[in-house]
C-alpha cells in the first residue's frame, strides 16, 4: 500500500523504487559476503530525503531483512546539539550503540541536508572532538565489512538547501541526480551492472601494469607517489551510488610535490575552494585556501594522520555524466566534465585497496606497508586538465590518464 510521505517528493514513485533497488543493489556489491533474511540493515537519512527513506524500508521489508530506522538530526538540532553541548555531552556514548553496530549487517545512508553552512559559527575544535569520539564505531563497521558480515551504501536526496549552494535550481539539480544514478534508463540495475564490467577491464588493466609510481601533472599540481606493496586499484564497490571514481591507497610515506583542488568542497561548516598543498616526504606541511584558510588548516591538524594521503582516484568523464558542482564530495569526487578529475583524500586508507584479504590487514600491517590512519577523510577535487604518468618495471613510462579518460 502507497502512503504519502510528510512532504512531496522530487521523484516520481518508479523513480523512487528504482533509486531504491539501484541503492539496494549497491548493498549486495558492498559486502562481501552474502545477506540472509532477518538480517539487520540501518537505515539513516536527512528529514528531507524521507520518501526515499520510505522507498528503501519498503524494498528491505520485502526482501526479509530488518530494517533499522533513524532520521538524522536536523540542522536545527545539531546546531542547538553544539551551541549548548560540553565536552562531556559532544563525546557521550549513546548507551546501546556498540551492541547495533556491533550487530549490523548493512547501512543505507541518505543524505539530503538542507544546509552545509549551518555550523559555520561553531567552534570547529567541538566539530572535530566530536569526529574523534565517533571513531570507534567506524572502527566496528570497518572491521566486520573486512570479515564479509557488513556494507554499506551511500545515496543523495536533492534539496533545495544543496542546489542553491550549487548555483542551481532544484530541478536541474534533480537532473543531475537522475543521470548520475542511470534512473531514466528502463532497467538501472542492469545498466549499473554493464558499467560493472567496462570499470573491471580498467581495474584489470591498472592492475596487471604492475605501476611503481604515479606522477600527476595539471596547471597548478604536479605530484609524485608510489602505490606501495601489496595494493590494488578499486572501482564500483557499491559503497558510493553513484561510483564512476577508480581509487587505491597508496603509501602515504612516498607522497612528494604539489597537489591543487579546484574544485570547491565544505570542511566544519564552511565552503573551501582553491586549496593548495606540499607534500614532502608524505607529509602536508603547508596547506592554503583561496576559500576558507581556517577550515583547510584544521582538517590539516585534526589528528596524526590528517596531513597524510589516504587516497588517490580517477574519474573517466566518459562514464560520469555528472557535469556540474553539486556542493556535495558524494558527487563533486565523481565529477566528468570536459576534462574528468582526480581526487586525492587526506586521511583514513581503504583496507580494500589491499591486495590480499582485509581480514589479515591487522593495524601492525597497516602502519608496515603504509596504509594512512586518521578520523579524517577528506576528499579534494581536481578537475584541470591533466596527465598522469606510470613508471612501471625496468623504468618504462607511460600515460595512463590524458584529455580526460584513461588511455587504454
Amino acid at each position: 500500500m502507497t502512503m504519502p510521505a510528510y512532504s512531496p517528493s522530487v521523484f516520481s514513485e518508479i523513480e523512487l523504487e528504482k533509486y531504491a533497488e539501484v541503492l539496494l543493489w549497491g548493498l549486495s556489491v558492498a559486502r562481501k559476503g552474502k545477506f540472509k533474511k532477518s538480517d539487520l540493515v540501518l537505515v539513516r537519512y536527512d528529514v528531507e530525503a524521507l520518501p526515499l527513506a520510505e522507498a528503501v524500508t519498503g524494498l528491505l521489508h520485502e526482501m526479509g531483512r530488518i530494517p533499522v530506522v533513524r532520521a538524522k538530526p536536523s540542522c536545527r538540532m545539531e546546531y542547538d546539539f553544539y551551541k549548548h553541548a560540553n565536552n562531556k555531552r559532544i563525546t557521550y556514548e549513546i548507551p546501546g550503540e556498540n551492541e547495533l553496530y556491533s550487530q549490523l549487517n548493512g547501512l543505507v545512508h541518505i543524505l539530503g541536508p538542507s544546509s552545509r553552512t549551518h555550523l559555520f559559527t561553531i567552534d570547529p575544535e567541538q566539530m572535530t572532538m566530536h569526529t574523534k569520539s565517533l571513531r570507534p564505531l567506524r572502527v566496528i563497521l570497518n572491521r566486520r565489512e573486512e570479515l564479509g558480515d557488513f556494507g554499506s551504501t551511500l545515496g543523495i536526496y536533492p534539496t533545495e538547501g544543496l542546489a542553491s549552494l550549487a548555483g542551481l535550481s532544484l530541478g536541474e539539480y534533480t537532473e543531475q541526480v537522475r543521470k548520475a544514478c542511470k534512473l531514466p534508463d528502463g532497467t538501472p540495475v542492469t545498466q549499473w551492472k554493464l558499467f560493472q564490467k567496462d570499470a573491471r577491464e580498467i581495474v584489470n588493466w591498472l592492475n596487471g601494469l604492475d605501476i611503481q609510481t604515479l606522477r600527476l601533472q595539471s596547471k597548478r599540481a604536479d605530484l609524485l607517489l608510489s602505490l606501495g606493496e601489496r595494493r590494488t586499484w578499486v572501482a564500483l564497490t557499491g559503497r558510493n551510488i553513484p561510483s564512476f571514481e577508480f581509487y587505491t591507497s597508496p603509501d602515504w610515506r612516498t607522497v612528494e610535490g604539489v597537489y591543487y583542488a579546484d574544485q570547491a568542497t565544505f570542511a566544519a561548516g564552511a565552503r573551501v575552494q582553491g586549496v593548495r598543498l606540499e607534500f614532502r616526504m608524505g607529509e602536508a606541511l603547508d596547506i592554503t585556501a583561496a576559500e576558507g584558510q581556517p577550515s583547510a588548516h584544521n582538517q590539516l591538524v585534526m589528528d596524526q594522520g590528517s596531513n597524510k594521503v589516504g587516497e588517490f582516484a580517477l574519474v573517466d568523464k566518459r562514464f560520469s555524466p555528472i557535469n556540474r558542482f553539486m556542493a556535495n564530495t558524494l558527487y563533486d569526487e565523481n565529477y566528468g566534465g570536459e576534462h574528468g578529475s582526480c581526487h586525492l583524500a587526506l586521511g583514513q586508507s581503504y583496507s580494500n585497496a589491499y591486495a590480499g584479504d582485509p581480514a589479515s590487514l591487522d593495524a601492525d600491517r597497516k602502519r608496515i606497508l603504509g596504509f594512512n590512519s586518521s578520523a579524517l577523510h577528506w576528499d579534494l577535487v581536481n578537475t584541470e586538465d591533466k596527465r598522469i604518468t606510470a613508471t612501471l618495471p625496468g623504468g618504462e613510462k607511460r600515460t595512463l590518464y590524458e584529455n580526460g579518460q584513461f588511455t587504454l
